[in-house]
């Protein structure tokens, strides 16, 4: 099963100046269709850095998708960055300069038509917006930062390449919402899960107010899952907090 990960590529999400979408709906896109995201990472407009990122996982098993940096200014480098990762140069695209000129007609020249700059060898991601393709290389996918197009282009990708992998998993997640109880209180019950039951992962997610309460579960196969919450309960109940299921 291959891991699926994310670039959100800009410095105005690193700045504060764009709030970042892509995270929340890149994380759904996959939910309903069986996949979940293993990694996500946010870079600035920096060519060593995204560079070095690329190269990094253009030799790993992932399936990427980098949202941003791929317009035709001088602060967006992904297109190149992508080319320098896998040393190859950067070609002009003939099928992505003929949806820019259907696009924009005579508009397209001299500058639009610099979107159409792909590394070599990659191929066209459709764009059902404005038609400036986004690219494809070495199962990475290369996307405009721009919602409205990035994600229905995410959506074709998966839906034309990856339908095989959809609901391959039976992963699901349980869990128990624990009142009165501090992280610290519940360590040793938390490691001896991780021990008994390494077919799941386990999670803490506590929550601060007046009253203390953590959502304690674990997600992996159905029925690890049942096993461990019923040793989760157990532990819970013998440690003397209350809980209730979620």
């Amino acid at each position: 099963m291959h891991s699926i990960g994310i670039y959100i590529i800009g410095d105005e999400i690193l700045s504060g100046k764009r709030e970042d979408q892509h995270l929340s709906q890149a994380i759904k896109i996959l939910k309903t269709r069986g996949l979940s995201l293993s990694w996500a990472q946010y870079l600035g407009d920096d060519p060593v850095q995204l560079t070095a990122q690329f190269k990094q996982s253009f030799a790993s098993n992932s399936i990427v998708f980098s949202f941003g940096g791929v317009g035709a200014t001088p602060d967006d480098y992904t297109r190149q960055c992508a080319a320098a990762a896998l040393q190859v140069p950067i070609e002009r695209h003939a099928g992505a300069v003929a949806e820019i000129e259907v696009q924009f007609g005579e508009g397209a020249f001299p500058k639009r038509v610099l979107m159409a700059d792909f590394p070599q060898n990659a191929v066209l991601i459709p764009n059902p917006v404005n038609r400036v393709a986004g690219f494809a290389i070495h199962n990475h996918y290369f996307l405009p930062g721009f919602p409205q197009m990035a994600w229905p282009m995410m959506e074709w990708v998966l839906d034309t390449h990856y339908r095989y992998l959809f609901n391959q998993s039976s992963i699901v997640e349980s869990s128990i919402l624990v009142n009165d109880a501090g992280e610290s209180q519940l360590i040793d019950l938390m490691n001896a899960i991780v021990k008994n039951h390494p077919e799941t992962k386990l999670f803490s997610l506590p929550k601060l107010g007046p009253n203390k309460t953590i959502e304690l579960g674990v997600k992996g196969p159905n029925k690890a899952v049942q096993k461990a919450m019923l040793d989760i309960q157990d532990g819970v109940t013998a440690a003397g907090f209350p809980w209730q299921a979620i």
